[in-house]
């Protein structure tokens, strides 16, 4: 029987260069998308970045995710929140904007790591028995 897993995803190395520039490449490709997505008139700041973050930290390991999500507040920040293309004080909802991002981007990069790590564990050959289930009474 044949594994499943991710067929024909190349992975990288979580802490090489190649990691990092795929996360600024990342970042740089959901800014297109949320311009195009504002220009169509949507109002969510982060709506295009969060399954990035997902994608890339499965992809690429959670450094590089990290990396991404701390790239992508000041890029949202200036380019996306109102006056556009400067930087301005927060108001408070912009403020829980961002906040609630980190938490999400926290939470989404934590469930992509438990992936890439059930991937590995899979293509090495699961888990191994030690012999004896933990469920059952060997009296």
């Amino acid at each position: 029987m044949r594994r499943a897993g991710l067929v024909g995803v190349p992975r990288v190395r979580p802490w090489s260069w190649q990691a990092f520039l795929l996360g600024f490449v990342v970042v740089a490709a959901s800014a297109a998308l949320q311009g195009a997505c504002v220009a169509l008139g949507a109002k969510l700041y982060f709506a295009a970045f969060l399954p990035s973050l997902f994608a890339l930290g499965v992809v690429a390991g959670a450094p590089a995710a990290l990396f991404a999500a701390l790239l992508t507040i000041p890029v949202v920040w200036w380019a996306f929140m109102p006056p556009f293309f400067e930087f301005t004080p927060l108001s408070s909802a912009n403020a829980d904007s961002i906040n609630l991002f980190c938490l999400l981007s926290l939470l989404l990069i934590g469930l992509a790591d438990l992936c890439r790590a059930t991937v590995t564990i899979n293509r090495s050959g699961g888990l191994k028995s030690s012999g004896e289930s933990t469920a059952t009474n060997s009296q």
